[in-house]
Formats: C-alpha cells, structure tokens, sequence
C-alpha cells in the first residue's frame, strides 16, 4: 500500500462553481475548511488564482492491461496517465489475463492500484467466464471479496447470448450490482473495420453497422425493464442509439449510458489516412452522430464521460490498417477534449463537467466517498484545472505506456495544474509527481 501521507494544503483563490474565489485548507485527507483570507501555520501554499476546482474526476471505463498485458500497460503506468488527466478514480476493466472473473484476480488489482498511490483503482468483474458469455462467472464472490466489485462487464466482447444477460442482471440486482453492456451484435460485424457509411464504400473497408449497437441496447433495456435491474450502456457511439436511450428513460427503465471525449469530437473521415491511431471500437462515426451524442450528454440522456482509455505497444498500431488493433489512450486528454467539444460550444457549464466527469460515474459504480463536492468536511480529493491556455496535445503530454492518442498534434484548451487525491498530491504545478505527496 502506497504510505504517502495526507499534505496540509491551503489553496488560494480557486473558482469552486457557484461561488466566487474561495480558499481551501487541507488536512488529514479532508477539505477542513473554505472561505476567503484563510490561513494555517506550516501549510503548502497553493495559488490557485483562475483555477476551477472541481471534484477528482472519475473514470468508469479504463483499460489497465494487468496483469498479463505489462506491454501495453500497467496499473502503475495507467494510474499515473490519470493522475495527470485530472482523474483520482478509475475503473479497471477486466479484459486481462487471467481475467478478472474471481475474487482473487480483483483483490489483486485494488493492491496494486493501492501501492501505485496515484488513484484509486476500482476494478470491474467480467460478467461470463473467461468473457467467453458461456456461462456467470463468481459475481457474488466478487461483490463480496475487499474489492467490493458492484460493476460488471466483458467489455470487448458483447453478452450476446439474451439468456446469460437476463440471468446476469437479475443475479446483480440482489447487490445492487450493474451490468456495463459492450452493445456490439458480434454477427453484424464480422470483418467490420470502421463505420459503415459514405466514407467506408468510399475506401472499401467493410462496415460496422450502427444498427448492431443499437438492436443490443435496444435488447438489453427491455431486458433490464422486465428484470428490474440496473443496465449501463458503454461508449454510445450513435444517434439512434442516444434516441433509444432517451425512450427507455421516459419509460423508467434504470439505464445509464456513457460516451467517450474521442466519440464527441472525432469523425469517421479522419480515417482517410488509413492512421490506425483512429482505429477503435465502436468506431468514429459520422458528423451528425457526433452532433447527436453531444446534444445528448448535454440534456441528460447520457449520464457520463468515459474515457474507454485503451493503451496499446507501438506495434500494435504501426501495421497496415486491418492488423492494427482497436484501441486509443485519453486519461491525460478527457477533460481537455471535454472542454473543446462541450464547454467552449455552450452545451455545459463547468457544474455540468462535474457532474458527468466525477459525481455520476461514482454513483453508478456504488463508490462511496468519490466523486465528492468541493466543500468543507468532504473528502481533499479534486483537480485545479486552467481552462485559458490552448496549445498541441504532445507525446510529452502522455504520461502511460503507451503513445496511441488521436489528438497528438491538435490544439487542445486546458491545462491540469493541480491532482489532489484524498489529501496527497499526484500533479503539482503542472508536473506529475514522481512519488505521490512528496513536492520538490
């Protein structure tokens, strides 16, 4: 377990929404105390002058890739990309190997998030064996084991078989466990290689249908709705899918969805250049599917950001365009890319940004003491964010272990100045820390 000690802070002048410049004072893990003029013997002084404060940013939807994958990705490595994105809690998802299917292979995970010290590593349980979807793997184990697991998915694969789906969330409903549905109809998207649509017939890669995410999350909230149980959409991609979404919730059905910073900003034309850095799944799709997924993040249809961060080695994506793997990196980049695509369009303010970056996804994952506002007696766990600077998204910028961002080259708003999780420093300045809470 990592032994930083909670820092006494005292940050001046920060922009807390709904309020005007206000001071922090930090000690013992907790925001002691705000006001103006604060003061305290021997605290690290913070100028926080035109910063927001906003709670630490939380992550449903992260690839670790340990254990078994070290090559793309460690949670060492993944925990301190976050940290530098502005992010205390991610959600591991259990595309490992083993997979994270038992009580053991998740009690590992939160060990090495908790020695790593830079975020709170939350792990997700697979829904199905091996997240083969043949048949339930340990949910009770895992929602019983010290990792408190109470979301599940085989993110990468779909629960394609509608038997296995209704019986997973009947089986979590007695937890108050989730199901997050990777909504791919895996026959409809066979050899599929980018969206299906002008550009696809145009280049004549095969295409990925939108109708093959949106008959599954059709499925599955007529399944949730007759169960009674909790369904979380990932990485909606579609504006049928956003509508579908919209109509299960006029109807009460307990569905929440999220959607990736790369989905509301990114097109399928820029896969032109056959750059496998663009290569994900779901796919980047067409302009007025990224129009739509914005308007619904921006009237509540969708719940949350997820970054879907998915590192991948060099190799992996420098090979010809059909070899490469799926996958893009964005902890470092989410709240930027957020910004751009949200903020500085007038869709949401920054309480809006708080809100589908850091207090929702911690209450769809069941986290309690995450995601929490920034106010006295609350857990010290926030991110001081200047929202005035513009400059190119670097290799510099990236802080994991692998480089396959989209945005490398694009001019971003937004800088991370300041990571505090529960009391301890992991970006400071600007600058992540080498070892968290210990400030040169």
């Amino acid at each position: 377990m990592s032994h930083a000690t909670p820092q006494t802070l005292l940050v001046r002048g920060a922009r807390v929404e709904g309020q005007d410049a206000t001071d922090l004072l930090v000690r013992e893990g907790v925001i002691a105390e705000t006001g103006s003029g604060l003061s305290h013997a021997g605290a690290t002084v913070v100028d926080a002058d035109g910063l927001l404060a906003l709670p630490g940013l939380v992550d449903l939807h992260v690839h670790l890739r340990e254990p078994g994958y070290e090559a793309s990705e460690t949670i060492l490595t993944g925990s301190r990309a976050a940290a530098a994105g502005g992010f205390t809690t991610v959600f591991a998802m259990p595309n490992t190997s083993p997979v994270a299917d038992t009580a053991g292979v998740v009690e590992q995970e939160l060990a090495l998030g908790e020695a790593a010290g830079y975020v709170h590593v939350q792990p997700i349980g697979a829904v199905t064996v091996g997240q083969k979807g043949e048949r339930l793997a340990e949910l009770g184990a895992m929602a019983d084991s010290r990792a408190r697991v109470r979301v599940f998915s085989d993110d990468g694969f779909c629960v394609f078989d509608p038997l296995i789906m209704r019986r997973a969330l009947e089986y979590v409903k007695a937890f108050d466990g989730v199901i997050a549905q990777h909504a791919q109809d895996p026959r409809l998207t066979e050899g599929a290689q980018m969206n299906e649509g002008a550009v696809s017939a145009e280049l004549g890669l095969t295409g990925w249908p939108a109708v093959a995410e949106e008959s599954i999350i059709a499925r599955d909230v007529l399944l949730a709705e007759h169960v009674g149980s909790r369904l979380h959409v990932c990485h909606l991609s579609t504006a049928g899918s956003v509508d579908i979404i919209r109509w299960a919730k006029k109807r009460g059905v307990n569905v929440t969805a999220e959607v990736t910073p790369h989905h509301l900003l990114l097109t399928d034309e820029l896969v032109r250049d056959y750059d496998a850095r663009f290569k994900v799944n779901p796919p980047l799709r067409r302009e007025e599917d990224v129009m739509a997924v914005r308007e619904g993040l921006a009237d509540g249809t969708i719940d949350i950001v997820a970054t879907d961060h998915a590192p991948h080695p060099a190799e992996a994506k420098a090979c010809e365009w059909a070899a490469a793997a799926n996958g893009m990196v964005g902890l470092e980049s989410a709240l930027r890319v957020v910004q751009q695509a949200m903020v500085d369009t007038g869709l949401l303010d920054w309480a809006d940004v708080a809100r589908v970056m850091s207090t929702t996804p911690a209450r769809i994952g069941r986290l309690d003491g995450h995601g929490t506002p920034v106010a006295a007696g609350q857990p010290a766990s926030f991110t001081l964010y200047d929202p005035r600077p513009s400059r190119t998204f670097a290799v510099d910028d990236l802080r994991g272990r692998s480089k396959n961002s989209p945005y490398l080259g694009r001019e971003l708003p937004g800088e991370v100045r300041w990571t505090v999780r529960s009391g301890i420093p992991t970006v400071a300045d600007g600058a992540l820390l080498e070892t968290p809470g210990v400030l040169a």
